[in-house]
């Protein structure tokens, strides 16, 4: 690496910075950085949505609807259109979802404590993830993003709160965020990424490398039911039958709600009022 003699102070050199050798101060500041804002806005901790980047919005199936028309599309095209208006569905669901344990966090976060409780929060991209910051946009609440740097497809949304939003180039420290603050997790239907962040997650609470209780909602039978058969890791031995219980599967806003905020009360608000 050539040395910059006329700026001898390493942090300023963006040569030095980029460098391989100064990887561990990038490390690093992926996780100083994002720390300290959350503290300085008191995020005390966060209900993560996954699921895919790729879902359309329904202004957006309404556009590839006209498109199709337009361009006199085939018989394959339009039975792959009925499955993306399907996932459509779920878009809706999930922002309608986050809309109303947004405004759940906000009656808590006006009455019974000086930390901002239960902020909704996503992987900061579009689609399903979009879903959720909208949601809590349309509560009138603040939402966490947290984007991470690709070649393709993932740019911030425009409904995270801008003072958290993050940008991440390390999968691995932004999967440390992800977890590290989330309360329950609602996963809609994804890609490969939703399910390495799901599987990922179900591994570290089955070997108790996480052990706070986390509440995890499947959101969409349908998709999840046909994509992985769950109850095959149990007949073949792969896992014990308990560690099902890690699921709670839905298919309706109100029933997701309902289990989330009895199970966050149960778990974290009952031991609030105990202290």
């Amino acid at each position: 690496m050539k040395r910059n003699k006329g700026n001898p102070i390493a942090f300023e050199n963006a040569e030095f910075i980029e460098s391989k050798d100064a990887r561990p101060i990038r490390l690093l500041s992926e996780y100083i950085f994002p720390d300290q804002e959350f503290k300085e806005m008191r995020v005390q901790d966060t209900i993560v949505f996954f699921g895919s980047a790729r879902s359309l919005s329904p202004s957006g199936i309404r556009r590839l609807e006209r498109d199709l028309k337009a361009k006199g599309a085939g018989a394959d095209e339009w039975k792959r259109f009925e499955l993306q208006k399907k996932i459509s569905g779920y878009y809706r669901d999930a922002s309608r979802l986050a809309c109303k344990l947004t405004k759940w966090s906000k009656e808590l976060n006006r009455t019974k404590t000086s930390n901002r409780r239960f902020l909704i929060c996503s992987g900061g991209g579009p689609g399903m993830m979009e879903a959720a910051n909208r949601g809590a946009s349309l509560a009138k609440g603040l939402s966490v993003g947290l984007n991470i740097s690709l070649p393709f497809e993932q740019e911030p949304n425009p409904y995270i709160t801008p003072s958290l939003s993050f940008n991440f180039h390390y999968f691995f420290m932004r999967k440390y965020w992800l977890m590290n603050l989330a309360k329950a997790l609602v996963v809609f239907p994804g890609g490969f990424g939703t399910m390495d962040e799901l599987f990922e997650l179900l591994t570290l609470i089955q070997t108790h490398k996480l052990s706070k209780p986390l509440p995890i909602v499947i959101y969409g039978t349908e998709y999840w039911k046909k994509l992985i058969h769950f109850e095959t890791f149990v007949e073949w031995g792969m896992i014990h039958e308990n560690d099902l219980n890690y699921l709670h599967f839905s298919d309706d806003v109100d029933e997701a709600y309902e289990y989330l905020v009895d199970r966050l009360s149960e778990i974290h608000l009952s031991a609030d009022k105990d202290k």
